[in-house]
């Protein structure tokens, strides 16, 4: 009978460390409970999270659906800045409930989060200057003598990093900016998404985008948060696939030019 006993909690022990995040309480009666919806944003993402530096307004695909989000739950949203090289510590730490800031679905990074169902895609792009000596198509970038930006903690930090063999990469830290370097002429070429890319664009006349020639590598796109809270992981689904279904997300995003890349979702 001893035996039985210990064999019996020595199981309850084992399964309640096998989902130590379970224990928490559960996100979205936390969020209820208090009122407040606490996103994590990239303050710096042209198209989904972007601050203008003069009013401080934010802009974006998803800043705009954090706010519908936050409505539907009858809460108030607080905007919790973040970047990509922290944003798992935000997450894992409770800083924000969720990440709503275009998170690439990567396999490193569903070691550690969970995500929503994808509703964006797209592929990496490259900016460069308009009258850039080096960089003028895709064959250009991987070459001796150029310098690659990435900013750091995105997927295309651990991709270039693989990807290049001839180019040296260069690590954009926070307060610098991948733009920024590239205007100073410290770096002759970054490496981003559609949305960003897009953005630099519509906001800069010295930008040139190169479309790699064939797929390079595609990626989906979600909202992440911390493991263990399959309710709160289902409400963003059934809140994305809503949104899907009936437009939302679909204008949001035309709104920005982001219509392209949006993952068509129910009919």
């Amino acid at each position: 009978m001893r035996q039985l006993l210990f064999s019996v909690t020595l199981a309850l022990a084992l399964a309640g460390a096998a989902w130590p995040s379970a224990a928490a309480a559960p996100r979205l009666e936390k969020i209820v409970d208090s009122g407040r919806l606490d996103v994590c944003i990239w303050p710096e993402y042209f198209g989904i999270s972007f601050r203008n530096p003069r009013s401080g307004t934010v802009t974006g695909l998803d800043a705009d659906m954090a706010g519908v989000l936050a409505r539907e739950l009858g809460v108030q949203l607080r905007l919790v800045d973040s970047n990509f090289a922290r944003v798992i510590d935000d997450l894992e730490n409770y800083r924000c409930d969720v990440a709503m800031m275009a998170v690439g679905i990567t396999a490193e990074r569903a070691e550690r989060l969970a995500f929503s169902m994808p509703y964006l895609r797209s592929d990496v792009f490259a900016v460069t200057t308009r009258h850039s000596p080096r960089i003028r198509r895709w064959e250009d970038i991987d070459q001796q003598g150029v310098r690659v930006g990435v900013s750091a903690g995105t997927f295309h930090e651990a991709l270039m990093r693989q990807r290049l063999q001839r180019a040296e990469l260069v690590v954009v830290r926070a307060p610098a900016s991948r733009e920024g370097e590239l205007e100073a002429g410290r770096i002759d070429v970054f490496m981003s998404d559609f949305p960003f890319t897009r953005k630099m664009v519509d906001n800069h006349d010295w930008v040139r985008i190169i479309a790699p020639p064939t797929a390079y590598f595609p990626v989906d796109y979600g909202y992440a948060l911390a493991k263990g809270d399959p309710a709160w992981r289902a409400r963003l689904d059934r809140f994305l696939e809503q949104t899907l279904s009936d437009g939302t997300l679909r204008s949001i995003a035309a709104r920005y030019g982001l219509d392209p890349i949006v993952i068509n979702g129910p009919r």
